[in-house]
């Protein structure tokens, strides 16, 4: 795998769902409801935080097929954070998975920021840095749900890693343009896959 993935190159038509911030009992639920009727799989990139205040959500995720990475234990801006703090925060984090009988060896950095020498260190403890090649900005309060939508739409080919956010701040444009994303595109036969 490459320093940081930010798309696939998959022979059959697949997208890469993704989900940050969670687990939050406000909008995973219907996440994983909206996904389960379009047998659809993704991954979300938990706050370990919020796994530990939800445990019953992080065990949906696992038990409905889903796949799971680190986002760190406090949502951490690596650029504004010391390396030694940020990668505690990491480790900390990937305990709380363990405690919830997970072994994920996928990170996303929190806002996509990363130092080199974070970076450097993640890879050498085998870490999978997962990026994004296309952004919903459903978190943006000045983004429409129209917008959302068509930042989806317009920009996804084959093999693209989709970020979306299981977030109360995304949690009007997420509603609004996660059903018709997933309507659209398994109309055009695209196979919705969960990075492992």
């Amino acid at each position: 795998m490459p320093k940081r993935r930010w798309n696939f190159s998959d022979t059959e038509q697949s997208i890469y769902l993704t989900f940050d911030d969670g687990p939050i009992p406000e909008v995973t639920p219907w996440v994983l409801d909206c996904l389960k009727e379009y047998q659809a799989k993704a991954t979300f990139f938990c706050i370990g935080n919020n796994i530990e205040k939800h445990p019953e959500l992080f065990s949906r995720i696992i038990e409905e097929g889903h796949s799971v990475g680190n986002h760190t234990q406090n949502h951490l801006n690596a650029w504004k954070t010391k390396t030694e703090l940020y990668l505690t925060n990491i480790q900390y984090a990937q305990e709380t998975f363990y405690h919830h009988k997970s072994f994920t060896k996928l990170f996303r950095p929190p806002y996509g920021r990363l130092k080199r020498k974070q970076e450097e260190v993640l890879l050498a403890k085998g870490f999978d840095i997962i990026m994004w090649s296309v952004l919903s900005k459903d978190y943006n309060q000045k983004v429409t749900p129209e917008q959302c939508l068509k930042n989806i739409v317009e920009n996804l080919v084959s093999g693209d890693i989709v970020v979306m956010h299981d977030s109360k701040k995304a949690q009007k444009n997420l509603m609004y343009s996660l059903p018709k994303m997933l309507e659209h595109f398994s109309k055009e036969g695209y196979v919705f896959k969960k990075i492992s």
